[in-house]
């Protein structure tokens, strides 16, 4: 892919090197949706799983990287299924937006690392290379207006709320998290939240995907998209960004897709199957 001629390049042993500035997409939509398995299933089709990490052209990084350090009396409350983690305020935005504005200008970046059993950030940090695609997903990555406004593209993955409910209640079960507090607290604040902060959102997406996974027709479309930017077509957005705000002409999906490559299933780098979410 065409590499941004001012791209200055983070340090380290490519230092030298150019990095191409990435095409950034937002893959939005209530818990358990399928956010996370609809990015996945795009690397898989793309063949990226079995690409070395740093040499990857498109990666997943996940809002749930991103939650504040809680104090000892708000761990308290989360391990007892009384705390918010799906309140705008449980976010460290400010972290988040730095982080996605020096990725978006092609630097190596760490993204904390969170541990959702003891609900904290360790003290180790994932490295992130320079990628052409970024795929962020989460349940409000489209709620601030500043980070909403640095994606390219941005997807909502729409599901039906019994069906969310439904998984949500088998994961957590299957973590040892009694049934109960599963159900209250989605009652008392996931339901809640997603109607007053994440639902709302949907109005910015420029793709909505019914069903997440199982819309295959749905992603199939996306992922020609993207083969095209990573076949060199990643210049006529750059070259079409408008209104200063990171939106940018973006290419109609062709009519019909032509089917990514299959590739074995590894997971991206930043697992999901300890997402709290």
């Amino acid at each position: 892919p065409a590499v941004h001629p001012a791209m200055a390049s983070a340090g380290g042993p490519d230092a030298e090197r150019p990095h191409p500035k990435p095409f950034l997409i937002g893959v939005s939509g209530g818990t358990a949706s399928g956010k996370s398995t609809v990015c996945e299933k795009i690397m898989e089709l793309l063949g990226q799983n079995e690409v070395e990490q740093r040499q990857r052209k498109v990666l997943i990084l996940s809002q749930d990287s991103f939650y504040k350090v809680l104090t000892a009396e708000q761990q308290a409350k989360a391990l007892k299924g009384q705390y918010n983690f799906d309140h705008p305020d449980a976010f460290d935005n400010d972290l988040m937006h730095s982080t996605l504005k020096n990725i978006v200008e092609g630097k190596t970046v760490e993204v904390p690392t969170y541990d959702f059993v003891t609900h904290s950030r360790l003290a180790e940090t994932t490295v992130v290379y320079p990628a052409d695609v970024v795929l962020f997903e989460g349940i409000l990555v489209f709620y601030s207006q500043d980070i909403r406004d640095m994606f390219h593209l941005r997807l909502f993955v729409d599901t039906d709320s019994d069906v969310r409910l439904s998984r949500r209640v088998l994961r957590d079960m299957k973590r040892g998290r009694d049934l109960e507090q599963i159900l209250t607290q989605y009652t008392t604040f996931v339901k809640p939240a997603f109607e007053e902060f994440c639902l709302p959102t949907k109005k910015y997406a420029d793709v909505i995907i019914p069903r997440g996974v199982d819309n295959m027709v749905a992603i199939n479309l996306i992922v020609q998209h993207i083969q095209d930017i990573l076949n060199g077509d990643i210049c006529k957005w750059q070259r079409g960004a408008l209104n200063g705000h990171g939106r940018s002409y973006k290419r109609p999906f062709p009519e019909q897709a032509e089917g990514g490559v299959l590739a074995a299933g590894k997971r991206s780098h930043l697992e999901s199957s300890s997402r709290p979410h």
